[in-house]
């Protein structure tokens, strides 16, 4: 019978260790060459999921029904959550992120006039207190694969 040394057995402990929730080794969306790591802050509990929603520049599609290229979700960790997204190749894009707490694969909205209940954020961090962003403020240009950015949730 062959014995196992200490460090055998410290690298055998170490294969065990749980990956955390939203560490991701694998980009969602269609397979491409250039892909975007994008952190999302402030969430307020690690429940549910991060959606990521990527737009082409084409500002007649963004925010609506069957306007977006696709959306990425991955685990929601709380307070960050990173995601790898592909992107067809190096160009303009926007993104538009939620918190989909309850897991339900949808922006939830309430109220009369469609209120958020979920909280939400856009690439470039623009302002949204009064109305939804412009498309010309939330445009992002990925040059290159590798790139990051980081978008900061807010709460309705």
């Amino acid at each position: 019978m062959i014995g196992l040394s200490r460090i055998g057995l410290l690298s055998i402990a170490a294969l065990a260790v749980p990956v955390a929730a939203n560490a991701q080794t694998e980009c969602q969306g269609p397979k491409s060459d250039t892909s975007i790591e994008v952190t999302v802050s402030g969430l307020r509990e690690a429940k549910g999921q991060v959606a990521v929603t990527l737009y082409a520049d084409d500002s007649s599609r963004f925010l609506v029904k069957r306007g977006s290229m696709y959306t990425g979700r991955v685990t929601a960790a709380a307070p960050v959550t990173k995601m790898c997204l592909y992107v067809p190749k190096p160009g303009v894009y926007a993104l538009a992120v939620y918190h989909d707490a309850n897991g339900n694969q949808k922006f939830d909205r309430g109220g009369l006039i469609g209120l958020p209940l979920e909280a939400y954020g856009f690439s470039n961090n623009p302002p949204t207190f009064v109305s939804l962003p412009t498309f010309r403020s939330v445009r992002l240009n990925i040059a290159r694969s590798g790139m990051t950015t980081s978008i900061n949730l807010k709460y309705p």
